[in-house]
């Protein structure tokens, strides 16, 4: 086993590039949403930055954006991260939505301040072309209510043991993998490789 897969170890700018290919392939105009799910630490940060890069190199318009900018306040986070730990209606009307509606429209790329416990004041609002990209990373992207939104999801595996209760619930609840574009094994984060499952 170690063998086979010492053997197959792409590199992970030829599997970004692999991954940005296909998506463009797919989704060449318009405003596209990409998410990139995944057990908390499964390093979805990482990976949704490695791949906003390299769809840039693809002299395409990148933004990114993490739910992790999107949280409730603590005493509310306190609850559960799964249950009560974003505020999503934060994140589909000052992002998800007016992203999505094109035009001048304008959206937010961060709106809680998780550091210092309090909304961004002031945002900083962006404008797109017809064409763009967005890629969000995070946990929970592929619950019911969101992952709708996606014109093409990852979801990034990891061993098990990565992550806690609450996204232990997450997977009882909704399947994320089963719900991704595409799979990706993520142990080695320099030499991710693509999982290609019955539900992928």
């Amino acid at each position: 086993m170690a063998s086979e897969r010492q053997r197959w170890a792409p590199q992970k700018k030829d599997t970004m590039q692999a991954l940005a290919q296909e998506i463009l392939h797919n989704y060449g105009r318009g405003r596209v949403m990409i998410a990139v799910d995944g057990r908390r630490g499964a390093g979805t940060r990482e990976f949704a930055d490695a791949l906003a890069d390299t769809l840039r190199l693809h002299d395409r318009r990148v933004f990114r954006a993490s739910i992790d900018a999107f949280m409730n306040p603590r005493e509310t986070r306190e609850r559960g991260m799964y249950t009560s730990g974003y505020d999503y209606s934060l994140f589909r009307r000052i992002l998800a939505d007016p992203y999505r509606t094109g035009g001048s429209t304008g959206f937010v790329l961060s709106g809680f301040d998780a550091a210092r416990e309090e909304p961004v004041h002031q945002p900083k609002w962006m404008s797109a072309g017809s064409d763009a990209l967005l890629v969000v990373d995070g946990v929970f992207l592929n619950r019911a209510g969101l992952s709708g939104l996606w014109h093409y999801s990852i979801w990034v595996e990891t061993p098990t043991g990565t992550g806690d209760d609450d996204d232990a619930s997450y997977i009882a609840a909704e399947a994320p993998s089963a719900a991704a574009t595409a799979i990706y094994d993520n142990a080695d984060p320099e030499h991710p490789r693509r999982i290609f499952a019955d539900s992928c």
